[in-house]
């Protein structure tokens, strides 16, 4: 399995690699903290799930998601934020996130299953 972490604070993307890496002890788990360090990732690393802050120093992580969508429509996005408002979630969707999830409620129980819906989700179809 292999996740991306597009995230430009430092200590949040620490955190949420050391809970996938916990959870998922054979993940590769790769981080940028910009645009185009991530989508450089996404044509060399191919995750299979990422992971993006909503909003990335100064840069839209909707516009991400939509550029990421659009070269590599079947990789779920996730769309993570600080502000947990019913119209970020509505762009979030708009922008093909394929989830939603506020920091301030991440427990580690629901991003492993979180990763364990979107990988089985993945993998099911690629079998089709």
């Amino acid at each position: 399995m292999r996740i991306l972490i597009v995230e430009d604070s430092a200590a949040f993307r620490k955190a949420l690699r050391a809970i996938l890496e916990s959870r998922f002890p054979m993940a590769a788990v790769r981080e940028a903290w910009g645009s185009k360090q991530a989508l450089e990732l996404m044509k060399s690393f191919g995750p299979q799930i990422v992971f993006m802050d909503i909003q990335l120093g100064g840069e839209s992580g909707l516009e991400l998601a939509r550029c990421i969508k659009q070269g590599f429509p079947a990789t779920p996005v996730v769309i993570l934020t600080s502000h947990d408002l019913p119209e970020y979630r509505e762009a979030a969707l708009c922008a093909g996130a394929s989830c939603f999830l506020s920091k301030g409620e991440i427990r580690p129980k629901e991003i492993e299953e979180l990763v364990i819906s979107l990988f089985l989700s993945d993998e099911l179809g690629r079998k089709a």
